[in-house]
C-alpha cells in the first residue's frame, strides 16, 4: 500500500494573466496568521520584483507556504502570461493540485487553457477558483458553462471531471461554495483544499529531489529549489547532483531550508513530500537531481516547449557607446547573457559569426523585453535588432508558429482592428457580442503577425482594448506581410538637437526628441510623413541678420515629442534599424549610419535630405 503525508498539501495556482491569483495569496497568507498584527505588508505581497510591480504582473514563479488546522500548504504562485509560460512548465511538477482561477466576468481566456492543459497532463488534481464575485457584471452560468466545456476538451481521465467549484473575492477577503452568499473568510476555501488535494505520496528509497527553480544570496550562493520526492536530506549530507548530461558531482549539503509566509525557515531533516531550498552544489542547474550517492538515479528532466521569437543582442556601436553603462564588452555581454540561461530556461542563446553579436530566442516580446530591462537596470550597454519569428522546415515545406489572439473591444472598432489583422494574415474563428456594446474577437494569426501590432491595436481602439496571446503551433508559411510603417527622420550631423531645428522637423513628421538632447548622425529623431526616409538637420540653428538676433522667435511652439517604451521601440523598427539600449536612455538607430553608406547598400529605400 502506498504511504502518504497527511500534513501536508503542495498545491500551484494557475490562472490566465490579471485573474487575481498574487491577490488570492495575499489573502490566504493574510487569513492564516503569518504576519503580526500590526505588520504593514502592503498588496501584492509576492511581486517583490521592481519590474512586477510597475508592470502589473507576475513574471517568476515563487514558494511560500501557510499552515492551517494542523497541515502545511505549499504555495506556488506562478505567472499569467503566456510569454512566461516556461515558469508555469517547470514548478508544476512539485504540486499535486492546483487552483485554477477564473474571472468571474471574462471567463476562461487562452492562457487558462494552457495552464489547465499542464496541470492535467501531469494528473494535478484542479479546484476551480471563481474570481471578482464582487463585479456587478459577473455572469456565473455562462463562466460555468465555458469551464466545463474546456475541461471537457482537455480532460484525460473521467476523474478529471469532478472538480469542486468556490467562489471567492480578493478584495473582499472571503471564498463561499454558494455564489449568491458573501463569505466572512477564506475558511471554506482552505477546508476543500483540505478534502479535495491529495496528500503526496512517499516512495520507500534513498533521496530524489528534482531542482525546479534557482535563487542566490551574496552569503550562501546558488540555492536549489525543489521537491523531495523520495527520502530525506539533512545538512551535512553528501548527495550527487545528476545533470542533463547524465553526468554526477559530488557535494555536501550546507543548509537546508522550507519555506513559510515570506520567509525561509531552517530545518534540520526534510523529508519526502517537502518543498526544499538547498544549499552548497554551486554548479547546480533546473532540470538536475540531487541523489544519494547510494542509489543515484535521475528523475525525468523538465521539458519546456520552443521558443517563437528571435532577435540579436549586440554591443554598443553607436558613436555615444560607453558613455552611460557600467558592462559594455562582448566578453561582459556573453557572460550575462549565458548567465541568464541557468534560471530562465525557456532562453536560448547562441554565439554568431560576430563575436560582438548574440542571437537570443524568447517565448515572445514581452520575455525578451523584461531580460532587456532587467539588464539595462543592471547597467548593460547594448544595440537590439527587429524581433523576428523562428521558423523550421519539415518535409521540404517553411513552417511558422502561430497563435491563438483573443480581442476584447468596443463595437465601433471592429472594422479597423479586422482590417489590420487581415493585413497581418490573421484569420477569425470566432465573435461574440454581448448586450452592452463589448466583442470578443479570436483569432488564429501567425506571430509574425503580432510583432509590432500591440501599439497600433492600443491606438486604433484608443485604451478601449485588451488582447491576449497563446502559442498555438507550427503551420505552413502564410505568406508576406507588407510593413503599415511610414519612413522615419534621421539626424543628418551630430550635435544638439535645438527648437528651430526640431521645428522644421516637425514641419515633416512627428518628433521622438526634446530641444537638448545630443544625437548623433544616423540616429532616428522622428516619423516621417511620407513612405520614405527623410535626413534632417535638428541641431540647425537660426542665423543672427542685422535686423533681428539669433535667439529671437525663440518662443516657438514645439508639439510634444513622442517617448516611445522599450516594447513600442522593438515594435517600431525595420530590418535595417536597431534599438540602443543604456541604462539611461533608449535610441532608435539605423544600422549603417551614415547617409553615404546607406545608399551604396540600398537600404531602406530611396532617402531624401531637408535643405
Amino acid at each position: 500500500m502506498p504511504k502518504y503525508r497527511d500534513d501536508i498539501r503542495n498545491i500551484a495556482i494557475i490562472a490566465h494573466v490579471d485573474h487575481g491569483k498574487t491577490s488570492l495569496v495575499d489573502v490566504l497568507l493574510k487569513q492564516s496568521h503569518v504576519f503580526r498584527e500590526n505588520q504593514e505588508v502592503g498588496e501584492l505581497i509576492l511581486d517583490r520584483n521592481a519590474l512586477e510591480r510597475e508592470k502589473g504582473i507576475t513574471i517568476l514563479a515563487k514558494n511560500t507556504a501557510v499552515e492551517y488546522r494542523g497541515h502545511k500548504i505549499n504555495i506556488i504562485d506562478t505567472p499569467g502570461h503566456a510569454d512566461f509560460s516556461g515558469e508555469v512548465e517547470r514548478v508544476l511538477n512539485m504540486a499535486e493540485g492546483c487552483l485554477l482561477l477564473i474571472d468571474s466576468v471574462d471567463g476562461p481566456m487562452p492562457q487558462t487553457r494552457f495552464v489547465l492543459k499542464q496541470a492535467l497532463d501531469k494528473k494535478l488534481k484542479p479546484i476551480v477558483v471563481i474570481t471578482k464575485m464582487d463585479r456587478p457584471t459577473r455572469r456565473i452560468k455562462e463562466v460555468l458553462a465555458m469551464t466545463q466545456d474546456l475541461f471537457l476538451e482537455l480532460a484525460t481521465e473521467d476523474s478529471q471531471l469532478d472538480y469542486p467549484v468556490i467562489y471567492s473575492t480578493s478584495r473582499g477577503g472571503y471564498a463561499t461554495t454558494d455564489p449568491d452568499a458573501v463569505g466572512a473568510d477564506l475558511v471554506p476555501l482552505f477546508e476543500c483544499i483540505l478534502k479535495n488535494i491529495p496528500p503526496p505520496e512517499i516512495e520507500e528509497g534513498p533521496l530524489q529531489l528534482l531542482v525546479s527553480n534557482l535563487d542566490y544570496s551574496t552569503h550562501k550562493g546558488r540555492i536549489a529549489i525543489g521537491r523531495i520526492h523520495r527520502g530525506s536530506i539533512s545538512p551535512r549530507d553528501s548527495v550527487v547532483v545528476i545533470d542533463k548530461h547524465g553526468e554526477d558531482h559530488r557535494y555536501s549539503v550546507n543548509e537546508v531550508f522550507t519555506h513559510m509566509g515570506l520567509g525561509r525557515l531552517e530545518v534540520e531533516r526534510a523529508e519526502a513530500g517537502d518543498i526544499v531550498a538547498v544549499t552548497g552544489m554551486e554548479d547546480v542547474s533546473i532540470g538536475d537531481t540531487i541523489a544519494s550517492p547510494e542509489q543515484p538515479e535521475a528523475l525525468p528532466g523538465i521539458t519546456i516547449g520552443e521558443p517563437t521569437v528571435k532577435m540579436t543582442f549586440g554591443v554598443n556601436t553607436s558613436p555615444f557607446g560607453g558613455r552611460e553603462g557600467k558592462y559594455c564588452t562582448s566578453r561582459q555581454l556573453r557572460a550575462r547573457l549565458y548567465r541568464e540561461l541557468e534560471t530562465n530556461i525557456s532562453l536560448r542563446v547562441e554565439d554568431t559569426d560576430s563575436p560582438d553579436v548574440f542571437l537570443v530566442s524568447g517565448r515572445g516580446e514581452l520575455h525578451l523585453s523584461i531580460l532587456i530591462e532587467t539588464m539595462r537596470r543592471e547597467g548593460y550597454e547594448l544595440e537590439l535588432s527587429k524581433p523576428e519569428a523562428i521558423t523550421k522546415t519539415v518535409g521540404g515545406k517553411v513552417m511558422e508558429p502561430m497563435e491563438s489572439l483573443t480581442v476584447d473591444t468596443v463595437d465601433e472598432c471592429i472594422g479597423d482592428l479586422t482590417e489590420m489583422l487581415a493585413k497581418r494574415k490573421g484569420r477569425m474563428t470566432n465573435m461574440h457580442h454581448d448586450d452592452m456594446g463589448n466583442v470578443r474577437m479570436e483569432y488564429h494569426i501567425p506571430t509574425r503577425g503580432l510583432i509590432g501590432f500591440r501599439s497600433g491595436f492600443l491606438t486604433t481602439t484608443r485604451g478601449r482594448g485588451v488582447m491576449n496571446t497563446l502559442f498555438l503551433n507550427y503551420e505552413p508559411w502564410q505568406g508576406e506581410i507588407g510593413t503599415t510603417r511610414s519612413g522615419v527622420l534621421i539626424a543628418a550631423q551630430a550635435g544638439t538637437a535645438v527648437t528651430y531645428g526640431l521645428n522644421n522637423a516637425q514641419a515633416r513628421g512627428l518628433t521622438f526628441i526634446d530641444p537638448m538632447t545630443e544625437v548623433y548622425e544616423g540616429m532616428i529623431v522622428g516619423l516621417h510623413a511620407r513612405g520614405s526616409d527623410l535626413v534632417v538637420n535638428v541641431c540647425k540653428e537660426k542665423k543672427m541678420t542685422n535686423i533681428r538676433s539669433s535667439t529671437s522667435d525663440i518662443a516657438l511652439k514645439l508639439t510634444t515629442p513622442v517617448k516611445m517604451s522599450l516594447e513600442e521601440s522593438l515594435d517600431f523598427i525595420e530590418d535595417d534599424e536597431l534599438v540602443e539600449v543604456t541604462p539611461k536612455n533608449i535610441r532608435l538607430r539605423k544600422k549603417l549610419l551614415s547617409a553615404h553608406d546607406r545608399k551604396r547598400a540600398g537600404r531602406g529605400g530611396p532617402e531624401e535630405a531637408d535643405e
